[in-house]
């Protein structure tokens, strides 16, 4: 039995130039692990995410007068990504990389159809004239001459197995009506050609294939609504003659006068397939919806209508469902069982499932009500927890979260559900402070966060009640204990740390372990500098005068304003857990332009103040896993400049701090430039030191250049 589950919306999808919504996307191939997929528009970008998250993890763009033109897949060799832009073009990234037009390119001299990545064994490039090539290969020599296998054929679909330790790969061609059918294998390289019986009033519209037992199997969803067999033996060592296959009925779907258009078809199991499509009957209006169906009992399993439209792409991976709906690309779970005739009519109760709610592996906090929280304090088998669970009102509950019980119950949770059981009772808390505007708990939100059990995923209104309140301490937590906390949050954090005054944030309950190593916590009015040794190149002197002969010493002198940090120690201790917080360059971008421009000064003042004293130091990095990192302090300083570039020039009050920050990277480089200069005399000095001991009487001739 086969049935439909859970359905969530991963990302919503932007028409691309020159390209309609209902054109679909370009692709969309597995990641590196199961829980995260590669999407690729019809455009420019390819962006991975994460599936139970519903979460961007990282996008890449190529230039503006560059197009996408071979979906990007993950090399699972290497986890490195792969694409072709214009036809030609290969371009290899890993994930820490942000600029396509940075990483390993090769132009190649012939058009890439596909590129199919499998398990154990290296991806394979599939071109437009038929031709495969292993990724090594044509690394190997970029420039070969790709000779052409198939001539005035269209590739329209294609495919990569593993078959005994061997790739193989299968691609469909058509000309004039008629459907060819190749069969490459790499190792040794054999290419065999079958040519596909020809309907007089159907076409086919989808294909899909899997391996078994050395037969590959391809099954054809033709126009009138049938599903055909084709099988095809691995086993032949040496080319044939073109072959006729012939195909034998797997499924018939619809009745007669009805017409199939833009279906797509997908293998489940050994007794189930998907259909992707929509039934045109002259009497009726046309519907697209998604089916399930038995090929062992020719049955109707499960259906869903999608009312809003679909581009006819269906991916499967992973027990999950893939399809642009609508404006937006929509995951659907399914669920298929052993195959009885039983099921097949639905007749055989379900023993296993009856009496019980479904438990989601994909939950919507934002949908969780507060009657459907349960005792925190039950012991059963999640089996039974669902057979007798009780259900209790919050409110009932609140009197005994004291941060004493609160602390017995958390000691006391099952670690199987406790991240779980935690997430109801915080999306709770929060609901209720939503509808009460009075009731705030926040000693039990903070216990809560500090159990290290929770994600913005799990709680995600949480941080916009803590806005709401301006609960710093509690923002501050967050953005230090949430991996995934979205870039619009990040920025709303942000400009709200830096809209509040240092009065204010006085004896406000914030960690400062991130700051007490560079700031002192009770500043004078004038802090005498001591003659202190110079590190890393750095003193004022040398920012003044522009020039990078260094003293050794220097004298005491008041500290100058660019010295002293611009705001006080919580804010200070706030903006460094924004520097913390993970970030895609791209998302991020945006949402930075919502800054005033008073508070992109005051930030890039901290971020000048915190490369300085960064700078100070020979390590080039602050002690401690809270402080912020010299790579952090640029990183953000840039993309501030970037998304501000002309607000920052045109400000009067910013032409003093763009001109101090000039003169203090152009000491670092030429203090850097002066270290090279050295560089040769310390490899003499290595290269002296590791000389061989050539015993107590040696003759060594010295020439003198």
């Amino acid at each position: 039995m086969a049935a439909l589950c859970e359905e969530f919306t991963l990302c919503g999808l932007i028409a691309s130039a020159g390209a309609g919504a209902g054109q679909g996307i370009l692709g969309l191939e597995p990641g590196p692990d199961p829980d995260r997929v590669l999407l690729t528009d019809r455009g420019r970008t390819a962006t991975l995410y994460k599936v139970s998250d519903q979460k961007p993890l990282g996008c890449w763009s190529v230039k503006q007068d560059q197009t996408i033109t071979c979906p990007a897949v993950c090399n699972f060799e290497t986890g490195e990504y792969i694409a072709v832009h214009d036809d030609k073009v290969l371009r290899i990234w890993k994930d820490e990389d942000v600029n396509l037009d940075k990483v390993f390119r090769a132009t190649l001299t012939a058009d890439v159809y596909r590129i199919h990545s499998v398990p154990h064994t290296e991806p394979l490039v599939l071109f437009k004239g038929g031709a495969v090539r292993t990724l090594d290969a044509l690394l190997a020599a970029p420039q070969q001459e790709i000779e052409n296998v198939i001539s005035d054929e269209v590739i329209r679909w294609s495919e990569a197995f593993m078959e005994t330790q061997q790739p193989v790969l299968i691609f469909t061609t058509e000309k004039n009506g008629n459907y060819f059918v190749y069969v490459q294998k790499v190792n040794p390289n054999i290419l065999h050609k079958y040519k596909l019986e020809q309907e007089e009033s159907f076409h086919p519209l989808s294909f899909t294939a899997y391996t078994k037992n050395k037969i590959l199997t391809l099954l054809c969803l033709y126009s009138n609504g049938c599903v055909y067999k084709l099988l095809m033996s691995l086993q032949q060592r040496v080319p044939e003659e073109e072959q006729i296959l012939s195909k034998s009925l797997l499924l018939k779907m619809v009745v007669s006068d009805t017409v199939l258009k833009g279906a797509s078809l997908a293998i489940l199991d050994k007794d189930h397939v998907a259909v992707l499509g929509c039934l045109d009957s002259p009497p009726n209006i046309a519907k697209e919806c998604l089916s399930i169906w038995n090929t062992k009992f020719q049955t109707l399993q499960t259906s869903k209508e999608l009312p809003q439209g679909t581009s006819g792409q269906l991916w499967c991976y992973g027990e999950k469902f893939f399809l642009t709906h609508g404006k937006v690309l929509t995951v659907i779970v399914y669920k298929c069982e052993t195959s009885s005739l039983a099921t097949a009519v639905g007749k055989l109760k379900d023993t296993q499932t009856s009496g019980m709610r479904t438990v989601s592996s994909y939950v919507n906090w934002n949908t969780l009500q507060e009657e459907d929280l349960a005792s925190p304090h039950a012991q059963q088998s999640v089996a039974a927890k669902t057979e007798s669970k009780r259900t209790v009102s919050f409110r009932d509950v609140f009197p005994l979260l004291s941060l004493q019980e609160l602390r017995q119950f958390l000691s006391n949770a099952q670690m199987s559900d406790f991240q779980a059981t935690v997430g109801y009772i915080i999306t709770g808390l929060v609901n209720r402070c939503k509808t009460e505007p009075t009731f705030y708990p926040r000693h039990c939100l903070v216990q809560l966060i500090q159990t290290q059990g929770l994600s913005y995923s799990l709680c995600p209104d949480l941080m916009a009640v803590a806005l709401d309140k301006t609960d710093v301490h509690l923002l501050q937590l967050c953005l230090q204990q949430f991996p995934d906390v979205p870039e619009a949050v990040t920025c709303a954090c942000l400009k709200s740390f830096l809209s509040i005054s240092d009065d204010s944030l006085q004896g406000t309950n914030v960690n400062l372990d991130s700051v007490i190593s560079f700031i002192d916590i009770t500043p004078n009015d004038q802090v005498e500098k001591q003659t202190e040794t110079v590190q890393n190149g750095f003193s004022s002197a040398l920012m003044e005068e522009d020039s990078c002969d260094i003293q050794l010493t220097q004298k005491p002198h008041v500290v100058d304003t660019e010295e002293l940090c611009p705001v006080g120690p919580q804010k200070a201790a706030l903006l460094n857990a924004i520097l913390h917080s993970a970030y895609s360059e791209t998302f991020l971008l945006p949402h930075l332009k919502d800054l005033s421009a008073q508070q992109v000064i005051l930030f890039l003042r901290y971020l000048q103040f915190l490369y300085i004293k960064c700078s100070e130091k020979v390590s080039t990095d602050f002690p401690g896993m809270l402080s912020p990192t010299i790579n952090q302090i640029m990183d953000w300083m840039c993309l501030l400049l970037d998304a501000h570039f002309t607000v920052v020039v045109m400000l009067p009050e910013a032409k003093g701090l763009l001109f101090s920050l000039h003169k203090f990277v152009r000491a670092q480089v030429r203090f850097c430039s002066e270290l090279n200069k050295i560089e040769g005399s310390l490899q003499e000095l290595q290269r002296i030191k590791h000389q061989k001991d050539f015993g107590l009487y040696s003759i060594e001739m010295l020439e003198l250049v």
